[in-house]
């Protein structure tokens, strides 16, 4: 018989290795990531005591898939609605973080003298914290209920999403080598196409073609049509010149908003978990222990600079969107790790060959050891809050809450911020459109034309002043109202009036405009001049400061918006982005502390086939039971007859410490693990009565065999092909043969008093 593949040989010491370690760290009550990680540094060609496997360039290709698989998960849990109802408190806590960890990375790169693109490519990396990580975390202290945790979920949800983004971006600047402003434009430019027929083809037709094929759809075929979708999507995707992952990921967006979305994440999953096995096993396989050994002190850097980057910086993040010094502190503390997009990150630098091999396994160990840090930072948080409440005078503690905010939104300010921002983001992009639309037009046709009219060498620096401040003159209109419009709307005044800590989100819009307004004017001085960076970023805010004083400015955008944005506006779009349809519970008592969490009943729990009127959850937990959530059924305002099901998703309302308690109770109360369920197998027996059985004369009701023994009988042979169904008030006779079912125990009983 022929020798098996090289790589099937492969697939079984990782699967075999991976089940082993994964095991120990279940046991151990550690992330199973870990254990993957440690089966690959024992199958690999480093550790020389263990078999290693033989193709390494075959493991790659399916730790590829793996990334793939992973991403495409990822984006079936996140849709468009999930974004639009977090506000603008996640999007400022997470371009905060972002932007400052990642520049953290780059400097303590440079300290260590790394090349630039080693720089560039950590500070992403350490800019990630890891979602699956910190949701397991939650889980298993109990907290995943507890209003901090539902906003580190959403700022992780868009850090995730700007993962990708920034994955792309990474992408063009390692193919560029050292890309200039249009090279950036440009990759911004495709990822906003792409994302433009994301929405069109989500909207319209995956739906459709799911709707119209559901009756021919079981779940092998669901799961082959959905896997394939993904494959196509990532096919496509490495066509336009973006990575496979991305691809994976949009086309799990696209699902995510289709009625079928939970049951393909359920079908997804084992193919997901063996895939993204394979893939973190294989980014154990890159652990060398001798660069381990060599690069010693930078990762204990590394894990120091994530450990206090995220306390201090993901706080103050998380106070700048409107969260209190506790909350904050809780907040920022739980994000302090790196994880599996800071495993994707290192994969691509090395695939694209522009970081060095020593960065991968240094940041794996990084992750290892702050990822078994995770719970006891998470812990950590709230005696660090309390020490600084005694240590810093009461003052410092008043005017570090008003800075974040001592209440949380009503609901009608998160309806105004929910306008707000749409509006924001719409005049935003329409704007940045028109104005990429004449720079454009002004580089290719204008600039030309220019340097043809002044051939000389010494006038094309002329062409190039009056084609810059052209450029500039005809984009004023658009980039003076990109930053000027709706910051005197009703909807800022009612924000300011009703509380002062919506002055730093608002003041974060206008600057959040402002830079990308000076982007436009540093890209054209880049082009068109040869200054350093620092007098050409002076230029753009000057330039943009000129801007928001000019009064004529201020006629031209209003003349030009009544011309482009009325053009712009058509009936669906202006429904979808300025809709009144509201999110269900929008809304949730922040005021008062009080949010929605969803708890799921276990499949052994003692509360099910009890009334929630018998459970009296109201006066033992403090919390309220506003649905019920059963398959594809949902019980608003449940009564208290409403029985309760395992498997059932119960949504309560309640503050952290009564849904605290109420999540240990539904976790806990559970049936006792039967220690002898070997022995409670069903036997079926045959029983032939003498003239001495006890059950002569009597009826099935009379003779006990249900009540005593715990038996049924099955029927009666009666020299029929089928057993006969005795009545319960025939009387057993000399000779009957019945059959008899029990477990073993109770039919020995029944035989050894009953038949010969």
């Amino acid at each position: 018989m022929s020798e098996l593949p090289s790589l099937i040989n492969d697939l079984a010491l990782i699967l075999v290795v991976a089940g082993a370690v994964t095991l120990l760290f279940k046991k151990l009550k550690q992330p199973l990531v870990l254990g993957y990680l440690m089966a690959g540094f024992l199958v690999s060609p480093h550790m020389p005591y263990t078999m290693s496997v033989v193709d390494e360039a075959n493991i790659h290709v399916w730790a590829d898939i793996g990334v793939m698989f992973l991403l495409f998960s990822l984006g079936l849990d996140f849709s468009f609605k999930k974004i639009l109802k977090m506000g603008m408190s996640p999007v400022i806590a997470v371009c905060t973080i972002i932007f400052s960890m990642m520049m953290l990375g780059i400097c303590v790169g440079h300290a260590f003298g790394w090349g630039k693109m080693d720089c560039i490519f950590l500070g992403g990396m350490l800019a990630m914290s890891s979602t699956t990580i910190i949701y397991k975390a939650f889980d298993e202290l109990g907290l995943r209920q507890q209003r901090f945790a539902g906003l580190v979920m959403s700022v992780l949800i868009l850090e995730d999403i700007l993962a990708i983004v920034m994955m792309v971006m990474l992408s063009a600047i390692a193919v560029g080598n050292n890309p200039d402003g249009g090279q950036m434009a440009m990759s911004v430019l495709k990822i906003g196409f792409f994302l433009i027929l994301w929405f069109v083809v989500g909207i319209f037709l995956i739906p459709w073609f799911l709707r119209e094929n559901r009756n021919l759809m079981n779940n092998e075929t669901l799961l082959i049509v959905a896997l394939g979708l993904c494959c196509l999507m990532a096919v496509v995707s490495t066509k336009v010149g973006f990575s496979s992952a991305f691809g994976a990921f949009v086309m799990g967006s696209i699902l995510a908003e289709t009625i079928e979305a939970d049951k393909i994440i359920r079908l997804v999953e084992p193919v997901k978990n063996l895939f993204g096995a394979i893939f973190f096993v294989s980014v154990g396989m890159l652990v060398d222990p001798a660069i381990l050994a060599r690069y010693a002190f930078p990762i204990l850097a590394l894990v120091v600079t994530i450990l206090l980057g995220q306390c201090i910086l993901g706080t103050c993040g998380f106070m700048l969107s409107g969260q209190t010094l506790k909350t904050a502190m809780r907040c920022g503390f739980s994000m302090a790790q790196i994880g599996e997009f800071a495993f994707i990150i290192a994969s691509l630098g090395l695939s694209l060959g522009v970081i060095g091999d020593f960065l991968y396994p240094v940041v794996v160990a990084v992750s290892v050891i702050t990822t078994f840090l995770t719970p006891y930072m998470i812990r950590a948080a709230e005696p660090c809050y309390q020490t600084l409440e005694r240590r810093l005078p009461k003052k410092w503690i008043r005017r570090l809450d008003h800075l974040g905010g001592t209440r949380e939104s009503t609901v009608k300010e998160k309806n105004e911020w929910k306008s707000l921002f749409r509006q924001l983001a719409l005049y935003t992009v329409i704007y940045s459109i028109l104005s990429a639309a004449v720079t454009a037009l002004m580089m290719t046709v204008f600039l030309p034309f220019m340097q043809r009219v002044l051939p000389e060498e010494r006038f094309h620096w002329w062409a190039n002043i009056i084609t810059g401040v052209l450029t500039v003159l005809l984009i004023s209109p658009f980039l003076r109202a990109m930053v000027m419009k709706k910051n005197h709307s009703p909807e800022v005044h009612s924000l300011l009036t009703q509380s002062r800590m919506n002055r730093l989100p608002i003041l974060f819009t206008i600057l959040f405009r402002i830079v990308i307004a000076a982007e436009f004017v540093f890209y054209i001085c880049n082009q068109l001049t040869q200054f350093t960076n620092a007098l050409m970023i002076t230029i753009a805010l000057l330039a943009i400061l000129v801007m928001m004083a000019s009064r004529s400015l201020k006629k031209q955008s209003i003349t030009l918006e009544r011309m482009f944005i009325q053009n712009l506006r058509s009936r669906d779009i202006e429904e979808q982005v300025h809709g009144k349809k509201k999110p269900l519970f929008e809304g949730h008592l922040l005021d008062r502390d009080i949010h929605i969490s969803d708890f799921d009943v276990p499949e052994d729990s003692t509360w099910a086939g009890k009334r929630l009127g018998q459970l009296r959850i109201g006066s033992r937990f403090g919390v309220h039971v506003s649905s019920i959530l059963r398959g594809m059924q949902r019980l608003n305002i449940p009564t208290g007859n409403t029985v309760i099901f395992p498997g059932d998703r119960i949504q309560a309302i309640g503050n952290d410490e009564q849904l605290h308690q109420f999540g240990h109770a539904i976790r806990t109360e559970i049936v006792p693990e039967d220690t002898e369920i070997e022995k409670r197998e069903m036997h079926l027996r045959k029983m032939v009565l003498d003239a001495d059985s006890p059950l002569i004369g009597k009826s099935l009701k009379q003779s006990g065999i249900r009540e005593e023994y715990n038996c049924m009988v099955v029927g009666v042979e009666e020299g029929q092909q089928d057993l006969t169904i005795i009545d319960a008030d025939r009387l057993f006779e000399k000779g009957d043969i019945i059959w008899v079912v029990g477990e073993s125990e109770n039919l020995q009983r029944l035989m050894a008093t009953t038949a010969v």
